[in-house]
């Protein structure tokens, strides 16, 4: 029987990266690229190019197929990573952005948390998706890109618009436009996904003043998302299965599965995940999110 291999892409805050891992779970290639910060003249703004970041996965989906290091035949599933939390909007028809993504370190949103911090909502939002009130997290990001972008509120009225994360963003490109769906990790970390009822919440929703319709499906990690079918890359039909948030994947592949295995990451910021088997109430700055999620069970983090 021949050798199977496996295609996984992490896309982080800095780049782009794709690894090839046969079924020992050996890297057998790798390779990266780096993508523009964007910093707008407002303070603390931060932006990624959307197109640049899927232009980037195709160019190094493309260059290892063009290197013929192993056969098509051989490549049985791609899996995503992502930097989480940073968001972006798109016509769903053109699939252009109408705006850059906004990244999980931007800070435009601050006086909008503070409003819902001094109006009480931080208790609601907490006991629903165990975070707290911070630009860090997507919801009021979004909610800027709905009330700000010129383009946004007619695109709204005639249901052209989709959001999400960048995992979505990707798998909505490879997929040809036919998925929009992301995973719970990446959801759990939004302020608007109940990870009680693991439902994107509808009276948050309504806070945030945000359309359910144009937020994307939440699927478990272990899905299958769609397949490959980008007319632009060399790589044709295999099935995208394996999405989760980075730091999840982290937590998940120094095999963090005992309540209170923690695992520590280094990269453009620091990340600290313990999992826990049960839902907690937390203090001191500490949040809750979804670890994993399978078909099989669902796992919670701090």
């Amino acid at each position: 029987m021949s050798k199977q291999y496996i295609i996984g892409i992490d896309q982080s805050t800095s780049g782009t990266k794709l690894i090839l891992v046969n079924e020992q779970g050996e890297i057998v290639y790798k390779d990266s690229l780096k993508h523009q910060q964007y910093y707008p003249p407002q303070d603390n703004w931060i932006e990624h190019d959307p197109v640049e970041i899927y232009d980037n996965v195709k160019a190094l989906i493309n260059k290892l197929m063009n290197k013929t290091i192993v056969p098509s035949s051989s490549l049985k599933a791609l899996s995503i990573t992502n930097q989480r939390e940073t968001v972006l909007a798109w016509d769903k028809h053109t699939g252009e952005p109408i705006y850059n993504a906004i990244v999980w370190q931007c800070t435009r949103t601050q006086e909008v948390c503070n409003h819902l911090k001094m109006n009480g909502y931080e208790a609601l939002i907490k006991s629903k998706t165990g975070l707290t009130i911070d630009p860090y997290f997507s919801a009021t990001k979004i909610q800027w890109l709905l009330e700000n972008v010129e383009s946004a509120k007619e695109k709204i009225a005639n249901l052209d618009l989709l959001v999400g994360t960048i995992d979505s963003w990707i798998v909505w490109k490879l997929t040809g436009g036919k998925t929009h769906a992301t995973d719970v990790t990446n959801a759990s970390r939004t302020l608007l996904y109940n990870i009680y009822s693991l439902k994107w919440d509808r009276e948050l929703l309504d806070l945030f003043r945000i359309p359910e319709e144009m937020l994307p499906e939440v699927k478990n990690c272990d899905e299958i998302y769609g397949r490959v079918s980008d007319v632009n890359i060399l790589l044709k039909d295999i099935p995208i299965s394996g999405v989760i948030g980075d730091s999840q994947a982290a937590l998940f592949g120094q095999r963090c599965f005992e309540e209170g295995a923690t695992k520590a990451t280094f990269g453009t910021g620091t990340s600290v995940l313990v999992h826990t088997d049960k839902l907690m109430e937390t203090e001191k700055g500490l949040v809750t999110c979804v670890a994993w999620g399978s078909r099989w069970n669902s796992q919670l983090c701090h």
